[in-house]
């Protein structure tokens, strides 16, 4: 359970990395409730981690948070903000991927 936990914690960091996104494209009181979606998914995420650290040792349950939500922010700049697919970008992402599949594989918990 606390794997779970913690992919979904990672998940709301893409959303407020999203949030952030979206509020940089729009104004007025647009801006104020993706900004108010990136405080609430901020929230969401950092109690998640919180209960994941309970059970996981804090170095793999927070490079496994940030992996989940470096390689979600990219996937998601590339299909909703089309941001560019390059080589490089696909090749380093894929290797985050392993290194996050690598310490799940490795940890005790």
């Amino acid at each position: 359970m606390p794997w779970l936990t913690l992919i979904i914690a990672g998940l709301f960091e893409v959303a407020f990395a999203a949030c952030l996104a979206k509020a940089k494209e729009t104004a007025g009181f647009e801006r104020t409730l993706w900004y108010a979606g990136f405080f609430a998914a901020l929230s969401l995420s950092m109690l998640l981690l919180m209960k994941a650290v309970e059970a996981l040792p804090i170095g793999t349950a927070y490079a496994v948070w940030t992996g989940i939500g470096a390689v979600g922010t990219v996937v998601v700049g590339i299909l909703v903000f089309k941001d560019p697919v390059t080589f490089w970008r696909v090749f380093f992402i894929t290797t985050l991927i392993a290194s996050i599949v690598g310490l799940k594989m490795v940890s005790s918990s």
